[in-house]
């Protein structure tokens, strides 16, 4: 929210950062118009995450949580282990980079989430994938 006007989808950045116990999450979101048929009511947006252990402490990352809506208000939920097949360990001051992408049967829509870490002492914890907004260029509202 945004003084107590509530930020419309289509206005959210296609980027998000944030920052929870010492790991920071940065994403980039572009419309990927050469795997989208628009006229079949099918966009695709690719997102760029980069995870940066800035903490003290060895993490992993172990499953994801992705809150998926499109300009419908229909809420797609996607769980599982990891990220691109893979479940990273970071050591204080790395970063891991990955790109995949999402389908929407909209134009416009958001994405945002949690991974679910864990600590070298095998502590589990979450942390916050801050929302992003998903948008064709050209589209009217």
């Amino acid at each position: 929210m945004i003084g107590n006007t509530m930020l419309l989808r289509s206005e959210l950045a296609p980027v998000s950062d944030a920052i929870t116990n010492g790991i920071r999450v940065e994403v980039l979101s572009r419309y990927s118009p050469e795997n989208s048929e628009p006229g079949r009511d099918a966009w695709v947006f690719q997102y760029t995450v980069r995870i940066t252990n800035q903490g003290s402490d060895k993490v992993q990352l172990v499953s994801r949580h992705w809150v998926i809506t499109d300009a419908l208000d229909r809420v797609e939920e996607v769980d599982g282990p990891g990220v691109i097949g893979e479940q990273p360990i970071l050591a204080p001051g790395e970063s891991f980079k990955y790109s995949s992408w999402c389908p929407l049967k909209t134009s416009t829509g958001m994405m945002g989430g949690i991974y679910r870490m864990v600590h070298s002492d095998g502590t589990q914890f979450d942390i916050e994938i801050a929302t992003f907004g998903l948008k064709a260029p050209y589209t009217v509202h």
